[in-house]
């Protein structure tokens, strides 16, 4: 199979028939052989009855329903899981992809070699509001500085074009889309690119993505797979070195208080309780605290050497 398109929805039941017809249009226009893949988040709407209604029409036409909202993240995991085009291509339901853009994306992937193609919306400031882009363009900044993926101008782009190695190699939960070529980088697919793609303005309904909620959201995000990737395997590097750190701190300045009490003793000088020395309390924190991050390092040397099933995902009905 050519190509795997991948179209993670939540409440997009006005959409989904033009998208596919759209999709259909092109598949056939290149002579591509394809699938669709439409994973129903848990939508309140008609959304699964049209997917179910394509699927009858269609033999192309894929379902996945989730029997709650889990987010765009497992979405996509469960869609990469079942993807069997040598491409695999992901675009949003809302229409402002456009599947125009599918051919020359496959094409980068097949003939000029990349892992990854990201697409980079043009003409946003058109049909999206201050509330969205600024944040945006902040959030991309920063991805760009902590991933060192320099040539990419937007990491959140839902249209993105993956050679079928990538998506079957990657994890993607939680809320991690928004960082599946730092992902994918980590996984030793280091050939990722960019495409300017057409954003064009919603039809039906509103964005459920709005708001600096998104914005602080991702950059929790990125801390977290920053930390994964640098101290992920090996947390007894951080929280060993911390703990040992403040250990040694706490311990030299409670030998610096004993001594000057002894010191004072051994002098016939009066010398207050070394219990009633705020140094005393800050010593035996630090050394407290030393102790607890220490051991959290232990812990987490243990933990991350067992799986864990963070993807299992209760899903209602497969078509």
């Amino acid at each position: 199979m050519d190509v795997s398109v991948i179209v993670p929805l939540f409440n997009e039941d006005e959409s989904l028939r033009e998208l596919y017809e759209w999709i259909e249009r092109v598949m056939h226009e290149n002579n591509l052989s394809y699938e669709v893949i439409f994973v129903d988040d848990g939508s309140t709407d008609n959304s699964w009855k049209v997917i179910n209604e394509l699927s009858s029409e269609h033999p192309e036409v894929r379902g996945i329903k989730f029997r709650r909202n889990y987010g765009k993240s497992p979405a996509l995991y469960c869609g990469f899981e079942r993807a069997e085009g040598d491409v695999v291509i992901t675009m949003d339901a809302d229409l402002q992809d456009s599947p125009d853009e599918i051919p020359e994306l496959r094409r980068m992937i097949v003939e000029d070699g990349y892992d990854l193609v990201s697409g980079w919306k043009m003409n946003r400031s058109k049909g999206d509001p201050l509330s969205k882009t600024i944040p945006t363009k902040l959030f991309n900044a920063t991805a760009r500085k902590v991933s060192g993926i320099h040539n990419l101008h937007d990491f959140n782009c839902g249209l993105k074009a993956y050679r079928r190695d990538v998506v079957k190699n990657i994890e993607v939960y939680g809320e991690m889309h928004r960082y599946i070529p730092y992902l994918a980088k980590n996984a030793g697919f280091a050939k990722i690119g960019e495409k300017r793609v057409h954003h064009q303005a919603r039809k039906h309904g509103k964005s459920k993505f709005m708001g600096w909620n998104r914005f602080v959201n991702g950059y929790l995000d990125l801390i977290s797979l920053w930390f994964l990737n640098s101290f992920g395997l090996k947390p007894m590097h951080v929280f060993g070195f911390v703990g040992t750190l403040m250990f040694l701190i706490g311990f030299i300045a409670a030998v610096v208080v004993g001594a000057n009490k002894l010191y004072c003793l051994a002098s016939g000088v009066p010398a207050r309780l070394v219990t009633d020395s705020p140094y005393f309390y800050i010593a035996l924190t630090m050394m407290i605290l030393g102790t607890q991050l220490f051991v959290a390092g232990f812990l987490g040397e243990l933990i991350s050497r067992n799986s864990q099933e963070r993807n299992n995902y209760q899903i209602e009905k497969v078509i």
